[in-house]
């Protein structure tokens, strides 16, 4: 996989995957946390060319496949804190979601196989490298994940534009898995009815929704808050 960008080139070298090369511009070269580094120096045309972006920020590194978690081991941490995304398909929405898990100490995220984003160069780009050190787990049905997770003595809590129970209002505490919607659609209805609760983030001003990106934020601070 080729990563670019200075933030995903930078957490990808701090990382467990390992990074065979790396291709700077002069100027990016001078990053003082490239010190040490092996790198080839090359135009900005080249690294565009080779990374296949434009938002490379002179700087792209070769690196192994990105290893995906097991879901199953994630269940059985000590009160984990997970995102499970219902067929998020956006690469920035599942890079801008992995950012805030990581910066929000969640213990990961999971996605279903099918009609969802990857991890790609262009998650690794919009979560500024957070996917590094981040577990993301791949599972063949989102519903029977979180059947499994509450026989495991996890909560689930769906988000959905106007349920009737506020998002900051849930107790956290224990395990907790938090279930997003795909863009514009929601929760599909298998997947909101396996949760133990639905909660909404109160909208106050005049368009009838937040991001998935927004709302995912909100609900992994107040969760965060209330473990704390």
């Amino acid at each position: 996989m080729i990563v670019y960008g200075r933030n995903p080139v930078r957490e990808a070298l701090r990382g467990p995957r390992e990074v065979a090369r790396v291709w700077a511009t002069k100027n990016a070269a001078r990053e003082p946390w490239l010190s040490g580094v092996l790198l080839d120096v090359a135009s900005a045309e080249e690294i565009q060319e080779r990374c296949g972006a434009s938002a490379h920020q002179g700087i792209c590194a070769e690196t192994g496949p990105f290893r995906y978690a097991d879901a199953e081991v994630l269940l059985a941490l000590e009160a984990p804190l997970i995102v499970a995304l219902d067929q998020v398909q956006d690469p920035q929405n599942l890079g801008s979601i992995c950012r805030t898990a990581e910066c929000a100490g969640a213990s990961g995220v999971v996605l279903p196989e099918r009609r969802a984003a990857t991890v790609t160069p262009a998650v690794c780009k919009a979560s500024a490298g957070a996917v590094e050190h981040l577990a993301v787990a791949h599972v063949g049905n989102l519903a029977d994940f979180l059947v499994a997770a509450k026989k495991g003595g996890l909560w689930c809590y769906g988000a959905e534009a106007g349920a009737a129970t506020p998002y900051d209002s849930v107790d956290y505490s224990g395990g907790v898995v938090l279930v997003l919607g795909s863009e514009g659609r929601g929760l599909r209805p298998r997947v909101a009815s396996s949760c133990d609760a639905l909660v909404s983030v109160p909208i106050r001003g005049q368009i009838e929704s937040l991001s998935v990106g927004a709302a995912a934020a909100a609900l992994l601070y107040a969760a965060a808050a209330r473990r704390a």
